[in-house]
């Protein structure tokens, strides 16, 4: 597989001082994962496609992690509703592009690149396996207010309790939930892989 880094102004980062990367496709691991990649339809905050494809990835030991805290929730009743994992470097300089100044607090800058852009961010929720649902959190995924924030205490209890449920999962085994989106997740491992701009289509 070739590599493709993005080269910052002022990075530190080199190829040859990363991790290789190894992104795994998350349905291959875990069928169990069920997916809703918003970014290959128009249900987005974009309001059209940006991915030729409707793919998960991430870096391996993220994937793994992944796999094990959907089944640990399984016990509780719920399972994992990925929206979104790795995300080409082009990407993000596009969201930056076409978001307003109001928003961009919201997206990756492209100069510092994104967590997405090393394979080691995952955005996501929980869903009732009993219904097939999504559950009803603080905010609806990619809102850009106040109402996204995991320390959010507005709004109906029990939405928090989700989120907070979430949170608990994903903490236990190596994410960090990002200051600002209560479905972003960082893995624990992300600073020692480098920012790519890879095509879908180039990852088998």
């Amino acid at each position: 597989m070739q590599n493709i880094h993005v080269a910052l102004p002022g990075a530190v980062e080199s190829p040859a001082s990363c991790r290789p990367h190894e992104l795994v496709e998350l349905i291959r691991l875990d069928p169990a994962l069920r997916l809703d990649v918003r970014y290959a339809t128009a249900e987005n905050f974009i309001g059209r496609a940006v991915y030729p494809e409707a793919r998960v990835l991430l870096q391996r030991p993220g994937a793994e992690a992944l796999v094990r805290i959907n089944r640990r929730l399984k016990g509780l009743g719920y399972g994992l509703l990925i929206f979104d994992g790795y995300r080409p470097w082009s990407i993000t300089q596009l969201f930056w592009e076409l978001v307003s100044e109001k928003q961009r607090p919201y997206v990756a800058d492209p100069a510092e690149g994104s967590r997405h852009n090393r394979g080691c961010a995952v955005d996501l929720t929980l869903y009732d396996l009993m219904t097939g649902r999504e559950v009803t959190m603080p905010s609806a995924y990619d809102e850009m207010n106040e109402r996204a924030h995991p320390d959010y205490a507005g709004g109906d209890p029990e939405p928090r309790r989700m989120r907070e449920l979430l949170r608990t999962a994903m903490e236990a085994d190596g994410f960090t939930v990002y200051p600002t989106e209560w479905w972003h997740f960082d893995y624990k491992d992300w600073r020692e892989y480098a920012l790519l701009d890879l095509p879908f289509h180039a990852i088998v």
